[in-house]
């Protein structure tokens, strides 16, 4: 099998150089996760790989058959199931009938013919082309990934048209699963699928002989499946490569990170000290500093030369600092961290926090429960809950897609009616992050959204620039310019600037970085804001929660 190879490709889109000399090699048998911050480029990378679209400069190399999901099938709404199946099924169906009709022309050969080492040459390989793809193996291929996909129950005869947009993703995966290409190139495979059908994924990348390029921002996938990690995010040396799986990839960063730290610390402490030495070196000579008893008797004797070797050690800690600075290690970013509670002033407690739902703004502090749920339910949309919530808890909620996790924090932040026993504690602060964010002010842009919703001193005390949610470029566009994903991280800025008693987050790993993802979780750990509730799907952090749960059932179709 031929490696899939990007030589020195650079991509500019909208003015702004997207991949910036980017070189890479996917060998067969390697599995390569891109991961970064939205924008850095991975789906961007994906295409030029795929061919999909061009490089402004450098080159690609590609195997023969290379597979790329796509976010839309390349079928017309009209176009059946069976239809998707049966183009899947082709290449390798094409093989079979090959290897038979060459296999016919042998059989019909006397022995010594000249035509048989020719076509015994074509034959060798076909087989060969046919056992890479599995072709004998394709049919029961393509049921085993219906299966596991949750797609068995779709019949050959469904038109695209009148499937879901999860539906669709998964039946273009189970083709490409199907084909077997020798390069596979995949954009967040992960979305719309469920545990079951995330691991049968898993297994199905595992075993394939060829290479794989996946860009995800799924931690559980990308430990399970990935030889190696290309962080995309900006570096001084480009986009780096690390060996292993995502907690190998944790371990260097974190490694990375002790040595920036020590780094810094380093030389804001020899920084100081060369301060220090210019400083009182230079008093030292001054030209109106008196005498000491001491320096009396021998002053006029040594004055010029101890003065030339002084004012040369101020030059040399003088210089020496100026290097420091020219060569300066920048300072580390300082992690995700909600803001300790502070007072609002009149001014903040009367302004209105946008997209981030509020109940009562100013905070009275009351022992007793924050809230309580008797039986709660909404007919149709979420089954009767009931539950308590203190100071400090941490609360998962799990269920399947239309069990009503997204309805149950909707009912806790007081903005959904629900029959049964809904109660708050007065004056408790409730803050929601929903999965679509919403703002009054799409004109207005991110910082002036900020200030306006947090007050001048609350925003000047914790500046949205110093969060690291939203890259500097993007603090003065209108939030209406804002991808999902950047109005999100807006929202959510707003909530770790002044975290309310009550935290309610709607899957808010969604459009978030990996490193971002860990972040969040450590922050609204044991020392995060007041009690949290946590609605999300992502494998990754249910598996290390480390607080109570509460699984919704009752999927609806």
């Amino acid at each position: 099998m031929t490696a899939l190879v990007a030589h020195e490709v650079v991509r500019v889109l909208g003015g702004r150089r997207v991949l910036d000399g980017l070189s890479l090699t996917a060998a067969p048998g390697r599995r390569i996760g891109l991961i970064g911050e939205n924008g850095c480029g991975k789906s961007t990378l994906l295409r030029v790989l795929a061919g999909v679209d061009e490089p402004d400069a450098g080159s690609v190399t590609r195997p023969s058959e290379l597979g790329f999901l796509h976010q839309e099938l390349p079928f017309e709404a009209g176009a059946t199931v069976g239809a998707v199946l049966a183009g899947a099924l082709r290449e390798a169906r094409a093989d079979l009938a090959e290897l038979e009709r060459l296999g016919a022309e042998m059989a019909a050969l006397p022995d010594q013919h000249p035509a048989l080492d020719g076509l015994l040459a074509e034959y060798g390989r076909r087989l060969e082309l046919a056992e890479a793809r599995g072709s004998w193996d394709a049919d029961r291929r393509a049921a085993l990934a219906l299966d596991g996909l949750g797609l068995s129950g779709l019949g050959a005869e469904r038109a695209l048209g009148s499937l879901s947009g999860g539906q669709r993703g998964r039946l273009a995966l189970a083709a490409l699963l199907v084909r077997r290409p020798a390069a596979v190139l995949l954009d967040e495979p992960t979305n719309h699928l469920d545990d079951a059908a995330a691991a049968f994924l898993e297994a199905q990348l595992l075993a394939l002989p060829g290479a794989v390029v996946v860009a995800s921002h799924d931690r559980a996938f990308l430990e399970a499946v990935c030889t190696d990690l290309v962080d995309l995010d900006p570096a001084a040396d480009g986009p780096v490569r690390f060996g292993g799986g995502y907690l190998a990839y944790l371990s260097a960063r974190r490694a990375a990170r002790a040595r920036w730290e020590r780094r810094y610390a380093e030389e804001q402490q020899e920084s100081e000290r060369l301060r220090h030495a210019a400083g009182v070196t230079a008093h030292r000579v001054a030209p109106d500093r008196g005498r000491t008893d001491n320096e009396k008797m021998g002053y006029g004797h040594r004055a010029g030369r101890v003065q030339q070797q002084v004012s040369r050690r101020v030059r040399d800690a003088s210089r020496r600092l100026d290097e420091l600075e020219r060569a300066r290690v920048a300072e580390p970013p300082v992690p995700l961290r909600f803001t300790p509670p502070s007072p609002p002033s009149p001014v903040e407690a009367v302004e209105a926090v946008e997209a981030v739902e509020t109940v009562e703004a100013v905070e009275t502090v009351e022992p007793g429960p924050l809230l309580v749920l008797r039986e709660a339910g909404v007919p149709g949309r979420l089954a009767p809950v009931s539950l308590e919530l203190t100071a400090g808890d941490r609360l998962l909620v799990t269920g399947g897609n239309g069990t009503g996790k997204s309805t149950l924090l909707a009912v806790l932040a007081g903005r959904l009616a629900a029959d049964g026993v809904a109660w708050r504690q007065p004056g408790l602060t409730v803050g929601l992050l929903e999965q679509d964010t919403v703002f009054a002010r799409p004109d207005r842009t991110a910082r002036a959204t900020y200030a306006r919703a947090l007050g001048p001193d609350a925003a000047e005390r914790v500046p949205l620039s110093a969060l690291g949610l939203l890259a500097a470029a993007d603090l003065d566009r209108p939030v209406g310019a804002l991808s999902v994903g950047q109005r999100r991280r807006l929202a959510l800025a707003l909530l770790v600037a002044r975290p309310p008693r009550l935290l309610l987050l709607d899957e808010p790993t969604n459009h978030l970085s990996p490193l971002l993802c860990d972040e969040l979780e450590e922050a609204i750990g044991t020392d995060g804001p007041g009690a949290v509730v946590l609605a999300g799907h992502d494998r990754w952090l249910r598996r290390r929660w480390r607080g109570r749960e509460l699984a919704l059932g009752g999927a609806r179709e």
